[in-house]
């Protein structure tokens, strides 16, 4: 395993979020979930990416289960304001902050969190930037040791770099999603801010596995965000409309050759940018932990793949992306 910089952390480049283990994945395991975060953990992993509404506060519950006693040696960062109606400022104020952070700190069993970040919020917030005055106090008591904010699009992303408390940026960001790769990224990387890629593999668009006459169950996200019902289209699938996504997944199976799966060539692509910090795929069982840790180890992408890559997203891809972005 290798590590990166994340702002003020040295965190492994491939780390694993867990919005799947809490819920709106499907039908889920808590034992299983355990044992894939003890296999990761193994591994070298030291970095997990929760919030409090995965599953509302589970996929923290069982991270405070799978690193007890050693809370020191892996890194924890979590995310609030969904919990909230995110238009109301009363959201960010530092009543109700402080409130997500005790709640998420007493399910994690921890008196302090790595990294906090502010979960998508829509961009007038961003622009007010009160609710980064009420992070910085948290900061300054030893409530959080830094603090960041997931993103929906490049011109939040930017913004956000105008804060220079701000140490973390999470973007949607994989072979779908390339357009970080002109600005953000390496905006981010001079001035020393981390990226974690979140969606790598567009929902498992990017794992190659799925037909377009896939069916997902009924608290799947995959079925009740598919057209952006119930958040940002671009959390499900990357935006793409899933028939499409399909189709165009079937024109990247060339990517695996020499990698074993798409799932480790898609990975290993975003591991290529050497803005990334961590690219942190989900997971629901151990065999997904073992074939995301494998992007590890297979080949990276030469110039001519890298560029052919480049070509078939502004030719084939970008222009189906469906919301801001």
């Amino acid at each position: 395993m290798k590590y990166r910089k994340l702002g003020d952390l040295e965190v492994s480049e491939l780390s694993f979020g867990t919005w799947a283990i809490g819920g709106s994945w499907g039908k889920t395991s808590d034992e299983e979930a355990l044992r894939g975060l003890q296999v990761a953990m193994d591994a070298g992993v030291n970095f997990f990416d929760t919030a409090d509404v995965y599953g509302d506060g589970h996929s923290e519950e069982l991270l405070a289960q799978a690193t007890k006693g050693i809370e020191d040696d892996i890194y924890i960062a979590s995310k609030f304001c969904r919990a909230g109606d995110i238009y109301d400022p009363e959201t960010y104020s530092e009543k109700s902050v402080r409130s997500y952070l005790e709640n998420t700190l007493t399910r994690l069993n921890r008196e302090r969190l790595d990294l906090y970040q502010i979960h998508c919020p829509p961009l007038e917030i961003l622009k007010d930037g009160s609710v980064f005055t009420v992070l910085d106090k948290l900061q300054q008591e030893g409530k959080i040791r830094q603090y960041g904010v997931s993103v929906e699009t490049v011109e939040e992303g930017m913004l956000c770099l105008e804060n220079p408390n701000v140490r973390a940026l999470q973007v949607i960001f994989n072979i779908f999603r390339q357009k970080p790769l002109k600005r953000l990224l390496p905006e981010a990387k001079e001035k020393g801010v981390g990226i974690l890629a979140r969606v790598p593999l567009a929902s498992g668009l990017l794992t190659g596995k799925f037909q377009k006459d896939a069916s997902f169950e009924a608290d799947d996200h995959r079925n009740f965000n598919r057209n952006g019902e119930q958040f940002n289209v671009g959390e499900t699938f990357a935006g793409l409309e899933f028939h499409k996504g399909v189709e165009l997944a079937s024109d990247l199976n060339w990517i695996a050759e020499g990698r074993g799966n798409m799932t480790r060539a898609a990975l290993r692509w975003i591991l290529d940018q050497e803005e990334i910090s961590s690219v942190i795929p989900g997971f629901k069982n151990v065999k997904q932990v073992e074939d995301s840790l494998q992007a590890l180890t297979v080949p990276s992408f030469h110039e001519e793949e890298l560029a052919k890559l480049r070509s078939f997203y502004k030719q084939n891809v970008h222009q189906h992306i469906r919301g801001a972005y």
